[in-house]
């Protein structure tokens, strides 16, 4: 792993530099190939406060990097919130290869016979279904289609065309009239 250490308008001394080698050192715990680390210290003077920005910059293998930007009054506490952070991110990425592993050949063939017999109770449902068709072919009138529903009890709707062509749905209503779609 390829270590860079700078310092823009601030000067880095040792005990700092010691501190974020050994704040990097850290990040090797989480097993991901870390090809370099750059951490960039700089002292901000914006709008008269005075203050520290720190940034990590971390390349993976893969092509995958990873930024992390942190201010503070106190350098070693920007440095340590930036850490914080860090290690957060990269944990979840190494929790996120760590998830994704391949199965085994035993666990997809458990797998199929799971689904088979999924799909053979979706085929047995099926058998149960009975098709109906629906008399579309000739048009009704809103009273033909009234009288339709009022005649049988068991009825609760009727799809049918009207003169005009188009596709209507007329229902009974819970006050004993009927509706229209």
């Amino acid at each position: 792993m390829n270590k860079h250490i700078a310092g823009r308008h601030f000067e880095l001394t040792e005990p700092i530099k010691n501190y974020i080698e050994s704040a990097i050192e850290s990040l090797e715990k989480y097993n991901l190939e870390i090809i370099s680390v750059h951490c960039i210290v700089s002292g901000d003077t914006k709008n008269g406060k005075k203050g520290y920005s720190v940034e990590f910059v971390v390349n993976l293998k893969d092509k995958n990097t990873v930024v992390i930007t942190q201010r503070d009054k106190d350098v070693y506490a920007a440095i340590d919130l930036a850490l914080e952070r860090m290690k957060k991110s990269l944990r979840r990425f190494a929790d996120k290869i760590k998830d994704h592993q391949v199965t085994s050949l035993r666990e997809l063939e458990s797998e199929i016979e799971e689904a088979e017999e999924q799909l053979d109770f979706v085929n047995d449902i099926e058998d149960d279904i009975v098709p109906m068709d629906l008399e579309l072919h000739k048009p009704l009138d809103f009273e033909e289609a009234r009288q339709i529903l009022a005649d049988d009890p068991k009825r609760q709707f009727i799809v049918f065309n009207d003169n005009e062509g188009r596709l209507r749905v007329m229902y009974k209503r819970a006050d004993g009239k009927f509706g229209l779609y």
